[in-house]
């Protein structure tokens, strides 16, 4: 009878062991498996929002396993209201929400402040089945009035190719985005003179024969106002040439500048060489240089002043701003390469001496392709000069510059055949006609003019205060 015992005092603890074990590996199993992961959902969106409440903002939800549910609740304060609820497919691990402003009246139309509770939950096991979940409280500024925009002053008249100046006002408490739409462009203004007041230089890209310029404001709750800058619009023709593509011009200079960049280095056909160099490298390098001159500065601007640019001392014109060329290879019909020249070609004497006009910051002095050694500066408010070609380079990066200081010395480096200067100017990154910064009578008109108008009306100088009084006869009043 004692030995029965054992034995099944001895099976038991067997049992029990084996029942311990496999709650161990039940629990290890509850612990490890992807369907009892315990990590929480996440929720990503602002905590402070700005909201005009006719565009809905977004929610997102994400879990690495897999989304099961959500809730949306809006508050006013007061009352609330589901605005969004469901079940999602358990696959679906990324979830965007788009938040609408609903049509029932239970919140106050006339709330400022809003609380969106976002609740969600995971398909984890874990939990009793439940899943994890997470909550998250965004408070929501509610604002539907748009920016306040008013152009004080600007440019008469605009060129294609050409530059201009404007003037403006844009107020508004949650300013988040300014800028001046001509286009595709997107040029920045600088503030000006004290709060609220903005100037900015923009360009008419040459290649394009419409023109409209709009300043832009956006707050933070997306409310936006557009508002028209009226100009008088100067078309203008640029020439047309045709260029003969020698084999001493292939074999000399288009092979000279391929061999000097392994990205072309490979090429044999000559002309296909030619291409690669006159249009593939010059756009290289035509974005290095939108790169270096798309900069404007966000201090304050007391005032900006410019005088009218002589980098070349008797320099001759050889080739003009904008012209498109066609490059022919000996037959006129055989067309085999295209482009544009963004610059004033100006020629004196051998190496002669390049100076600088206006004061401003060095921001690239090195190589640049086809541009040859090439110093460029910034002059403010979103106004670069640039200088190609160069045997020598005067001045280093960073370098500060005044006006008639020495920067290079002509040449017939990069992509040029005679010593000469290619001389540049853009705004914000687009190339404009350098023949209008040479002319110091269209910068007063077109500058320095606007500048004082504007100045005028941020002083004060031109607004008045009229009191009336009124008398009552027949029925009407009648200012006295």
């Amino acid at each position: 009878m004692r030995n029965r015992k054992i034995k099944r005092g001895g099976g038991g603890k067997i049992i029990a062991l084996l029942v311990l074990i496999g709650l161990i590996a039940a629990a290890g199993y509850v612990y490890t498996a992807p369907e009892f992961e315990r990590e929480v959902p996440t929720i990503q969106s602002e905590q402070n929002l700005f909201w005009n409440r006719t565009e809905p903002f977004k929610v997102q939800l994400s879990d690495n396993e897999g989304l099961k549910s959500f809730e949306l609740i809006l508050s006013d304060g007061q009352n609330s209201l589901i605005v969004g609820q469901g079940i999602i497919e358990e696959t679906t691990k990324e979830q965007t929400l788009l938040v609408k402003y609903p049509t029932s009246k239970t919140l106050d139309p006339k709330a400022k402040k809003l609380k969106l509770k976002v609740s969600v939950t995971d398909s984890s096991l874990w939990n009793m089945g439940q899943g994890n979940k997470s909550e998250k409280i965004i408070d929501i500024n509610v604002d539907y009035t748009r920016p306040n925009v008013n152009v004080l002053a600007n440019s008469y008249s605009i060129t294609q190719g050409g530059a201009a100046l404007v003037v403006f006002q844009a107020e508004d408490e949650n300013l988040d985005m300014l800028y001046v739409e001509v286009g595709e462009e997107k040029f920045k203004p600088q503030p000006y003179k004290k709060e609220g007041y903005y100037a900015a230089l923009i360009a008419w890209p040459f290649i394009n024969d419409e023109f409209k310029a709009n300043v832009v404001a956006i707050d933070a709750a997306k409310n936006k106002r557009v508002v028209d800058i009226p100009f008088y619009l100067k078309n203008h023709k640029y020439k047309v040439s045709w260029i003969r593509a020698k084999d001493k011009f292939i074999d000399g200079k288009i092979t000279d500048l391929a061999s000097s960049d392994p990205d072309y280095a490979h090429i044999d056909d000559r002309l296909e060489k030619l291409r690669a160099i006159n249009e593939t490298m010059r756009l290289k390098n035509e974005a290095l240089i939108h790169g270096y001159s798309k900069e404007i500065s966000s201090e304050m601007l007391e005032n900006w002043k410019i005088k009218k640019f002589y980098p070349l001392r008797n320099g001759q014109k050889v080739a003009s701003y904008g012209d498109e060329r066609h490059y022919y290879y000996r037959d006129k019909d055989n067309i085999v390469s295209h482009s544009y020249h963004l610059g004033y070609d100006l020629a004196s004497t051998k190496m002669a001496t390049i100076k600088t006009s206006n004061a401003g910051r060095v921001v690239y002095a090195n190589e640049n392709g086809i541009y040859g050694n090439m110093p460029m500066i910034d002059h403010g408010l979103g106004l670069y000069s640039l200088y190609g070609h160069c045997s020598q380079l005067l001045v280093n990066e960073g370098d500060v510059v005044k006006a008639g200081d020495a920067i290079g010395k002509t040449g017939v480096s990069g992509l040029a055949l005679g010593d000469h200067l290619h001389f540049g100017v853009l705004i914000q990154g687009v190339e404009v006609r350098p023949v209008e910064w040479f002319d110091q009578d269209w910068i007063g008109k077109n500058i320095d003019d606007i500048f004082k108008a504007a100045d005028k009306i941020i002083a004060g100088k031109y607004l008045k205060i009229y009191t009336y009084k009124y008398t009552f006869c027949n029925n009407y009043y009648i200012i006295v």
